[in-house]
Formats: structure tokens, C-alpha cells, sequence
């Protein structure tokens, strides 16, 4: 049976998580965390929702929606922690102004006391009859070393009034920056919402007409599962022939992977390196499907096991390689759609659903280098490549290795 909010019980858990660890975080690094979402809901919209549709398909509709209200709802997340930060930050910064307020009413006062006490006393006496009428030579040292000090003090008294004026009002300028932007966030909060609740009356109107033609959509559920399950299995092939390949040397040690000569060897260490610092195989992309076993977005008690990981990028974009290595194979799947396997010593990445391939079997790839054109969906109007990786027979989770986007 089709669940009304699936997507629920996965954003009550990743919001949990998202709140214990935002604990720690600064104001600043919560800021940047919404500017990034923020772009990323802009990705949503223009790799998922302006691309031009020939055909409706309510399946993929409704998939795409729930991932824009995902986002959304972690963007409000973002902004209601950031809030709480700022709302700290106020408390804070309005008890050090009353504080300041209280030590510059005292300051200035004993300042002003001060200020009347000499003009009194120079207008009794001058300073030059003061000096003169000492009794003796030590007495006057000492009245000029008093002197000196009382300047002394009187100068550092009118400083202390100065520099304390100043990160007052500093002060002040700042809290109403605070509270400004505090108002701004939770208008922007309240915006949010809004759309939300527009986006889930779509969602219920989506999720009643895939409840009508539920067969019809299952039907091209298990189809699409079935082409991948197939792709999946020939690459493995693919990869298990290499190895073999490999371990056929006359003499060498049989193993499960790559025997590995001193070159491809250190390839591998350099891609281990890289761990998490890899770049993206798109210029630019967006991942709409994760790595591994993960809930259907749309029908309960079904499930997906992502050998890898669906980046959505712009039409007419490349898919780049990751790291330096050699073309292991090139192999071409369903509607003339192809793969490009590359080797970096015992590891190897995929990327699937290319229209055009621009590199050839053996040759030695650049990181960065174009592969090939991918593929754009006439019917759904969406550019997506899906990217695989692993090492010798073993699927590794890609957002692992490159860097977050």
C-alpha cells in the first residue's frame, strides 16, 4: 500500500541527527550550512522542475516533490538553529550593554567629579604657587611627581570614557544587526512553510492519482529495477574477467582481486589518498538517489539497493573522470545508453548513462577528463548519471570519497 508521507520517519530521524550535531556548531557555520541548502533547494528546482516534460508521470513527479520538500524541510531546520543561536547571542549581548551602561554612567560621573575638583583647585591656586610654596627641595620633587601622575591619570580616565563610549555603541550596533537579521531568518522561515504546504497539496493530489494506476507504475517500477539488476551484473563480469586477467600470470599468487604491478600499486595508494577529497564526476549536479539499501521514496515495504549513487545535472553535461587511471572497458546497454569503466589501480569507477563516449578501451584518462555526454530522458526531460564505484568486486559508498558538493 502506497504511504501518504513516507518520507516522514526518514526526516524525523535525519533531523534528530542534524540537531545533536548542530549543538556544536557556530553561528557562522550554521550560516554557511544555510546558504549551501539554499542553493541546493535552487538545484532541486532547476534540475528537477524546469526540465522540459513530454510525457506526466505522476511516479516521478511525486518522487521529486517529496525530495524538494526534504530539502525545504531541512533548510527550515537550519534556520530554526541558526534563530536559537542568534536569540542566545541577543540575551548575551543586551547584558553587556546593561553592564557597560552601568560601568560608563560610573565612569563618566567620577570623570566629570574629577574634572571639577582640578578646575576648582587651579582656580584656588596655579600650579606654578603650588609648586614654589614647597618647603623644601625633596616636597617640591614630590608635587611634580604628583602632578605628573594626576595628568597621567586624568588622561587615561578621559580614555577609558572614550574606548568604553565606543564598544558601547558598538555594541548597541550590533545587537539590532542581530535582531534584524533574526527577524529575516524567521520571515524567510514562515515563507518556507508556506510552500511546503502548497508542495504537500500537490503531494496528496500526486500520491491519489498513482493510487489509481498503481499497477501501471509498479509495473514500470520493476522494469526500470530489472535494467539496472542487468547493467549491474554485466559490469560485475566486466571486473571479475579483469581480475582474472590479472592473477593469469605464470607463477604469480592467486587472489580475489587485482595483482597489482609496482605502478598500479601506487595509483591505488594515491586514490586512497583522496579519500573524501575526489571531485565530483559532474561539474555541477545534484544527488537525487543515495548509495545502498534505502526505502522506496514512494511505495512502502519496497526497497532499493543503489549499487551507486543518481547525480541530476544540466542537459548536454560530461561525465568527468575522478581520478587518473586507464579505461577498462566501455560497455554499451539498453537504447544504445553506454558505461565507461576506469581503473585506478585496484579500484574502479562507473559511470553509467552516457549517450556518447569520447575515450577509448586502454587509454590513459587525466582526472577531470571528459568521458563521455550523458544522457538526457526525452520523456522526463532530466540529465542523470549514475555513478558507481568499487574496489576490485566491492561497491563503496561514492559520497565517501568525493568531496561534498
Amino acid at each position: 500500500m502506497l504511504k501518504k508521507y513516507q518520507y516522514i520517519f526518514f526526516l524525523v530521524l535525519f533531523f534528530l541527527t542534524i540537531s545533536l550535531a548542530a549543538q556544536k556548531k557556530s553561528r557562522k557555520q550554521l550560516e554557511q550550512d544555510r546558504t549551501r541548502i539554499k542553493k541546493e533547494i535552487t538545484m532541486v528546482n532547476k534540475l528537477l522542475f524546469d526540465a522540459k516534460k513530454s510525457e506526466k508521470n505522476a511516479l516521478e513527479d511525486l518522487k521529486d516533490l517529496n525530495q524538494k520538500i526534504i530539502v525545504r524541510e531541512k533548510y527550515i531546520s537550519t534556520i530554526n538553529l541558526e534563530v536559537q543561536s542568534l536569540s542566545n547571542e541577543i540575551v548575551i549581548y543586551e547584558k553587556d550593554i546593561q553592564q557597560l551602561d552601568k560601568k560608563l554612567i560610573t565612569l563618566k560621573e567620577d570623570y566629570a567629579a574629577m574634572i571639577y575638583k582640578s578646575y576648582k583647585s587651579k582656580s584656588q591656586q596655579s600650579s606654578t604657587l603650588f609648586l614654589f610654596s614647597s618647603k623644601s627641595f625633596y616636597q617640591a620633587y614630590k608635587r611634580v611627581k604628583y602632578m605628573k601622575q594626576y595628568a597621567s591619570f586624568r588622561k587615561k580616565q578621559g580614555e577609558e570614557v572614550y574606548l568604553l563610549t565606543n564598544k558601547f555603541l558598538k555594541l548597541k550596533d550590533s545587537l539590532l544587526f542581530q535582531k534584524q537579521l533574526k527577524d529575516t531568518l524567521l520571515s524567510s522561515e514562515e515563507e518556507q512553510k508556506i510552500k511546503i504546504e502548497e508542495e504537500k497539496i500537490d503531494q496528496q493530489k500526486l500520491i491519489s492519482e498513482i493510487i489509481t494506476q498503481e499497477k501501471k507504475y509498479k509495473r514500470e517500477l520493476r522494469k526500470k529495477e530489472q535494467e539496472q539488476k542487468k547493467i549491474s551484473e554485466r559490469i560485475d563480469k566486466i571486473i571479475k574477467d579483469a581480475i582474472a586477467k590479472s592473477n593469469a600470470i605464470k607463477g604469480a599468487k592467486k587472489s580475489k582481486g587485482f595483482l597489482l604491478t609496482p605502478e598500479a600499486k601506487a595509483l591505488a595508494v594515491r586514490f586512497e589518498q583522496n579519500k573524501g577529497k575526489l571531485p565530483w564526476p559532474v561539474e555541477s549536479g545534484l544527488i537525487t538517489r543515495r548509495f545502498g539499501k534505502q526505502p522506496h521514496p514512494v511505495y512502502s515495504g519496497n526497497y532499493i539497493n543503489s549499487t551507486g549513487i543518481h547525480i541530476a545535472t544540466k542537459k548536454g553535461s560530461n561525465a568527468e573522470a575522478i581520478f587518473n587511471g586507464e579505461v577498462l572497458a566501455i560497455q554499451t546497454q539498453s537504447e544504445g545508453k553506454k558505461s565507461v569503466l576506469i581503473r585506478h589501480g585496484n579500484y574502479i569507477s562507473i559511470y553509467n548513462n552516457l549517450e556518447r563516449v569520447y575515450v577509448s578501451d586502454g587509454e590513459k584518462v587525466k582526472t577531470g577528463q571528459p568521458l563521455g555526454k550523458i544522457f538526457t530522458d526525452r520523456i522526463t526531460g532530466k540529465t542523470k548519471l549514475i555513478f558507481v564505484l568499487s574496489k576490485n568486486t566491492t561497491r563503496l559508498n561514492p559520497t565517501s570519497w568525493i568531496l561534498r558538493n
